[in-house]
């Protein structure tokens, strides 16, 4: 009878052995999203026990091959405006007409103006529509757009993620099964990291989806008195002469304009610090007064 325990034993060790050591060859090469079509049904390496039941979905719910690119779109767009306040609704409306949201908004105040930045997240599939929107809507100065295709990082990360469910799955058989607390204790060791595997990987699963759903736009707007780009453009010599001299009065103009709003913002710190400096200059001419010998300084008279 303990014989029989001893080779149970043995077995069962043996068993859990062969199948860490397949798990981890299945992990590495990822063999169930092959596409050399070497599988016994030709359909992307699958072999009969483990075809998937429709197009893009294996037997377990995972994504595959066939469910086409994964890709992540991002945008950047700068834009001006002299009436901050509508532009703003009017980014807003936008982002509601394309069942956006808002993930980060933040405006600040620089002299008499304001800016505003603004990370939208809208649908993928609605990602261009808005873009151009945007353009249309806002006085568009500056946009960027960018397609990330991340098939390979995703599909790799499913695979291993499918691969460490199977383990998890047989793992749990042998533990049902095992009968020394030897056996136990170890089966569970590798249950617990097999789980975290799991965890890991599904966050990183998730954190890809979030992205490749929602597609991410930031904006900066900027208010300014008269809108850049918005003169018919000249051509003649004597016409860009002209415009480059009033460009140039009107750059002095708006830093004139900047200092005399600043002056007025900051008028109290400025009258402080005039005031100090006054009775510092009160100070050292007292001190010198008083170091001057009698006689208006001229000795030996």
């Amino acid at each position: 009878m303990k014989l029989l325990r001893k080779t149970g034993a043995a077995a069962l060790l043996l068993a859990l052995v062969l199948l860490l050591a397949g798990c981890s060859a299945g992990s590495s090469d990822n063999s169930a999203f092959d596409t050399g079509g070497s599988g016994s049904n030709g359909a992307g390496g699958w072999s009969d026990s483990a075809a998937p039941e429709e197009e893009g979905v294996s037997d377990d719910g995972e994504a595959t091959l066939q469910d086409g690119p994964k890709k992540i779109y991002t945008g950047y767009i700068e834009a001006e405006t002299t009436d901050f306040a509508a532009a703003q609704q009017s980014l807003a409306d936008m982002v509601a007409e394309a069942e956006g949201y808002f993930s980060n908004r933040s405006v600040s105040n620089h002299g008499a103006y304001r800016y505003g930045d603004y990370t939208i997240r809208v649908p993928a599939a609605r990602f261009q529509g808005f873009l151009s929107q945007v353009g249309e809507g806002l006085h568009v100065t500056y946009q960027t757009d960018s397609e990330e295709d991340v098939s390979e990082a995703y599909y790799d990360i499913a695979g291993r993620l499918a691969t460490q469910r199977t383990k998890l799955e047989r793992l749990q058989t042998l533990l049902s099964q095992a009968e020394s607390m030897a056996d136990i204790i170890t089966i569970e060791d590798a249950i617990s990291e097999t789980e975290w595997m799991i965890e890991d990987l599904s966050g990183s699963l998730q954190s890809y989806d979030n992205r490749i759903d929602y597609a991410t736009m930031t904006v900066s707007l900027r208010e300014v008195y008269r809108l850049s780009g918005s003169e018919e453009p000249v051509t003649t010599l004597g016409g860009r002469l002209k415009e480059a001299f009033t460009g140039g009065l009107r750059n002095v103009g708006s830093v004139l304009e900047e200092l005399a709003v600043w002056l007025v913002y900051n008028w109290v710190w400025l009258a402080l610090l005039a005031a100090m400096a006054a009775g510092a200059a009160a100070l050292i001419r007292r001190r010198k007064k008083r170091r001057q010998p009698p006689g208006g300084g001229k000795e030996g008279q």
